[in-house]
């Protein structure tokens, strides 16, 4: 319980004491918006950094090099925890915005940071909205963000790992219609560091893969028409190989 009360008051104290950050945040990027995207990064990178060292995570990593570090990507990923932001995002090599769903903007200050990491806010019960958030995406992309989502729409609270949500075939469209790769994000046992044991925060290990670029263009007909099956395949597939690392 120790664990979740520190992580709650860092939290909380990060985004009170932010407050005059955000405002020389906010004057660097009227006058040089690519240096105040990239310190925004660095700044929440460490934040996130130090808030998983609070849980005692045990993180191993796989195919980081399949990550280009020039380059905008889409990331798909498996969800299981609200710490898989932290532990994915904290790795981003360029700028990357995240699609949340729209009911983070309730929250001041921390709606504040996201929007600075170029974050896109989906109204899931709206697809007219829903469209111009795949959209504005899809420009992000090639302004040169990578964008991540995580397809199954919420966070997958099923027992098993393996028993994933339906991917959501509309979020490949900001993989195809901006041209770019894919990468797929197996995320092994990150719901063992929270969700497992509400309200306690415990120590565990999660592995993460970044899986070989997918190019939707080189795929055969039949699997650009199901990209999001594709992907979670690939995912899945990854998902069993390295339960045996866990």
């Amino acid at each position: 319980m120790i664990r979740f009360i520190l992580t709650c008051i860092c939290l909380f104290g990060f985004l009170i004491f932010s407050i005059p950050i955000l405002i020389v945040e906010w004057i660097v990027g009227k006058f040089a918006p690519l240096k105040k995207d990239v310190s925004s990064l660095r700044i929440i990178q460490a934040v996130f950094r130090f808030l998983l060292r609070i849980t005692g995570v045990d993180v191993t990593v796989i195919g980081e090099e399949n990550v280009p570090k020039d380059s905008p990507v889409v990331y798909i990923g498996n969800h299981r925890s609200y710490y898989d932001i932290l532990l994915t995002y904290s790795r981003c090599p360029i700028r990357t915005g995240y699609v949340a769903k729209k009911e983070m903007l309730r929250y001041p200050l921390l709606s504040n940071w996201m929007r600075y990491l170029h974050c896109l806010f989906l109204d899931r019960n709206d697809l007219k909205q829903g469209l111009k958030t795949i959209l504005e995406a899809v420009e992000k992309v090639k302004s040169g963000i990578s964008i991540c989502i995580f397809p199954e729409g919420t966070r997958n609270a099923n027992e098993n790992e393996l028993d994933m949500l339906p991917f959501h075939e509309g979020s490949f469209k900001i993989a195809t219609k901006a041209k770019c790769p894919i990468i797929p994000i197996a995320m092994n046992n990150t719901a063992s560091m929270f969700e497992a044991h509400f309200p306690k925060i415990k120590p565990c290990h999660v592995v993460i893969e970044y899986c070989k670029p997918i190019y939707p263009d080189q795929l055969d007909k039949e699997d650009q028409k199901h990209l999001g099956a594709y992907t979670q395949n690939v995912i899945l597939e990854t998902l069993k190989k390295n339960q045996a690392l866990v």
